[in-house]
């Protein structure tokens, strides 16, 4: 068999359906086993959003997404997608080309040792230098990239190693089940949590899992104990249940803040502290923790757990939930969710441009509770973070890890190719979905009918907001725009333009009902991000 006939082999042995990617001279040995082998491949315009695509289609499926690039400048491109899908704990295979091991006529052009750049972004990368090697590295791959907690792996196939003839076979792929909590581990949780006077449950990405939904949601009815959502872990426990605290917003003291101060006990769930650092709920060190997790945690100064619960994460909760009696009220806990409630629902005030609150709300009015959102990374991103109510798991896809600017559009393109069933929405704001426009071509050219929302301030408004906290100078973050619903039609897909006279909702309500691609601008007044997250938030009391 070819080398590269049985590098795709492995690929369908693994489950790939999808691979997102960019080709160039040193794989079109790849592009052509990949032709005839049945997996759907995307290309893109960009290999960052490949690296993207594949990131959300890990997380969105807890199967690994593969991206690939050509060598060199291809490589270096797939660098962002690769990190964010490291540090959101997304599984994800990236593959790029080399040149030739044995005979390289073209010396150094383009030559970058990729394998060493790779090296500390990712869990594991590997150069393939023997085509008798490809089953066992494509097999390990997956299964680091798939083990707790799942992450990038990046493999090289260099182009006279693709072409060559090989005897080696696809090799079997193993299923791994995960295994169940140590019952002692359990019963002093369970002891802990009973004699505290206000346990509170942190819910983070790593519980973003349908049967750790049922389970969760199941625990906290029968105990009465209340949780709080990280920005990743929006949706885990609906937001119409009476136990949900909603979510964390701002890296800072924020609504939430009047639940958590007053715990003496955090359960952590999935937790991971690169999302939701443990000194914004944890500053004074006066809080005993249980962490349950499928893997072990890593040290902090402020994450030290007295008991962890270790293995699957649904087998721990319905354990726990098993060993603690009856159901107990939590009055703190109670008012912080009444007063939080009100905070989403007051109604946003008229103004045009609007203003974030009113963007949020109109959004949530459209979406059903299983639709999906995805946000790239601004100042919005807090406000939907904090305000918008989540009822269903990974249905508002962030990155509150890397936080990179530009994955908004390529993620939802792929929630989109995902959910056909569902409306998709992509979030993004003025700069963020400049970084990666080019991908409107890709929606339009596979006919995968995302809806885009551009939330547009001409600048760059979350970095607008922190300057003018530390007192400096308005300086260096405006810019000019394109009509992007002219943008847009310049790419075959619709164009929208929020006016003075429009309802957001309506246009919204216009743009899905097209069926196809479309792009909505939108002006924002983010007049209200200093008045909010340090005036407001500065002086935040909790009165109960």
């Amino acid at each position: 068999m070819k080398a590269s006939d049985l590098f795709v082999a492995q690929l369908k042995e693994e489950g790939v359906e999808y691979i997102f990617g960019l080709p160039g001279e040193e794989n079109l040995d790849l592009l052509e086993s990949l032709r005839t082998s049945g997996i759907k491949l995307i290309i893109t315009r960009h290999e960052q959003a490949a690296a993207f695509m594949a990131a959300t289609y890990g997380r969105l499926t807890g199967k690994p997404g593969v991206c690939f690039s050509t060598l060199g400048p291809g490589a270096t491109n797939l660098v962002t997608g690769i990190a964010q899908a490291q540090l959101i704990g997304a599984p994800l295979i990236s593959i790029s080309g080399q040149k030739a091991l044995a005979d390289n006529w073209q010396a150094r052009f383009q030559l970058v040792n990729v394998i060493r750049m790779m090296e500390p972004l990712c869990k594991h990368a590997v150069s393939v230098t023997d085509p008798g090697m490809i089953p066992t590295v494509i097999r390990n791959a997956f299964k680091h990239a798939e083990a707790e907690r799942p992450g990038a792996v990046h493999i090289e196939l260099p182009e006279d190693v693709a072409e060559e003839e090989t005897e080696a076979m696809v090799q079997k792929r193993s299923e791994i089940k995960i295994p169940y909590p140590d019952s002692g581990a359990v019963e002093k949780a369970a002891s802990m949590i009973c004699e505290a006077k206000n346990p509170l449950i942190i819910v983070s990405s790593g519980a973003n899992r349908k049967a750790i939904t049922r389970e969760l949601e199941d625990f906290v009815r029968k105990t009465g104990i209340y949780l709080v959502h990280t920005q990743m872990g929006k949706g885990v426990v609906p937001d119409d249940c009476a136990y949900s605290l909603f979510a964390t917003g701002i890296h800072a003291r924020d609504y939430v803040n009047c639940g958590i101060d007053g715990a003496d006990i955090i359960i952590t769930i999935g937790y991971d502290v690169v999302e939701y650092p443990p000194y914004l709920w944890n500053m004074a060190l006066d809080k005993q923790i249980i962490n349950i997790d499928f893997v072990e945690s890593v040290p902090d100064r402020y994450f030290n757990p007295t008991v962890e619960i270790i293995g699957d994460i649904a087998s721990s909760i319905r354990g726990l939930a098993a060993c603690i009696p009856g159901k107990r009220e939590f009055p703190n806990f109670e008012n912080t969710r009444r007063f939080i409630e009100e905070k989403i629902n007051t109604v946003a005030r008229k103004s045009y441009p609007p203003l974030p609150h009113a963007v949020v709300q109109n959004v949530r009015k459209v979406l059903g509770r299983e639709d999906i959102i995805t946000l790239d990374n601004g100042i919005y991103k807090l406000w939907f973070a904090r305000l918008y109510k989540a009822y269903a798991p990974n249905t508002v896809l962030l990155d509150n890890a890397l936080a990179t600017m530009g994955a908004g559009l390529p993620s939802g393109i792929v929630a989109k190719l995902l959910h056909p069933e569902r409306r998709v929405l992509a979030i993004c704001g003025d700069g963020g979905f400049m970084m990666n426009c080019q991908e409107l071509e890709t929606a339009v050219r596979y006919d995968i009918p995302v809806v885009i929302l551009i939330l547009n301030d001409n600048g760059f408004g979350f970095i607008k907001w922190k300057q003018k906290k530390m007192r400096f100078e308005d300086f260096g973050l405006d810019y000019g725009n394109p009509d992007f619903s002219r943008f847009a039609e310049s790419f075959g897909a619709a164009g929208f333009r929020v006016r003075e006279d429009d309802d957001l909702a309506e246009v919204l309500e216009m743009a899905f009902d097209l069926k196809r691609v479309a792009v909505i601008e939108c002006p924002v007044d983010y007049s209200v991000n200093y008045e909010t997250f340090s005036v407001e938030l500065g002086k935040l009391a909790c009165k109960f």
